[in-house]
């Protein structure tokens, strides 16, 4: 997968071609489709939701320039694969998933694979997580019309954030903050599942 999906196609980061070949896709997908774990499509994992195409996570990990002393805020856990690939890399990850019943499962993985630097919190991720806001980096799995504000407002000075945009036609963003200024990179066509909006 590593090879011939990822490595091939364009990411060069060994550090995160070296986390993707760390961590075991396949327990991450549902039993009936553990044949389909590290195909090079997304697979779903009920709910309506999937686990991202390998060359997409590879693509926006690397596209976030991680460093080691980071803390990253994660909208969409999912079942948890781009979250254990962020925990292998950084120092802390903060993720919100909104469907309740996804977080249950994707907390179960995450801890019997004994990462001790991922939170978990059910919540709307247009919300982000201010509590423990600054974040070096953000990355979304789920597509907003737009940019929620909070996660503007969550990014540190110098920070990352790479995020799809749009509902039929999505483009994955890559925005960086100088000051009060939010520099925009949009870089590749992509499909997720759209970022759901709780009423308050």
């Amino acid at each position: 997968m590593v090879a011939e999906q990822i490595r091939a196609r364009g990411v060069h980061d060994e550090l995160v071609l070296a986390a993707m070949a760390r961590v075991p896709r396949h327990l991450f997908v549902p039993p009936d489709h553990v044949d389909e774990a590290y195909q090079d499509h997304p697979v779903t994992i009920g709910f309506g939701q999937t686990i991202s195409q390998p060359y997409i996570v590879g693509y926006m990990t690397e596209a976030l320039q991680l460093e080691r002393s980071h803390r990253v805020l994660e909208i969409g856990t999912g079942c948890g694969y781009q979250t254990s690939i962020l925990a292998e890399l950084v120092a802390e990850v903060y993720s919100v998933e909104v469907i309740a019943a996804l977080a249950e499962r994707a907390q179960e993985t995450l801890a019997a694979l004994d990462y001790q630097n991922i939170h978990l919190k059910v919540d709307d991720g247009h919300r982000g997580w201010p509590e423990h806001a600054p974040y070096d980096r953000i990355v979304s799995a789920a597509a907003p019309h737009d940019i929620p504000p909070a996660l503007f407002e969550q990014l540190a000075e110098g920070g990352i954030l790479a995020i799809p945009i749009g509902i039929s036609d999505q483009e994955l963003h890559v925005v960086r903050r100088r000051g009060d200024r939010f520099d925009t990179l949009s870089t590749l066509p992509v499909r997720f599942v759209p970022m759901v909006k709780v009423r308050d």
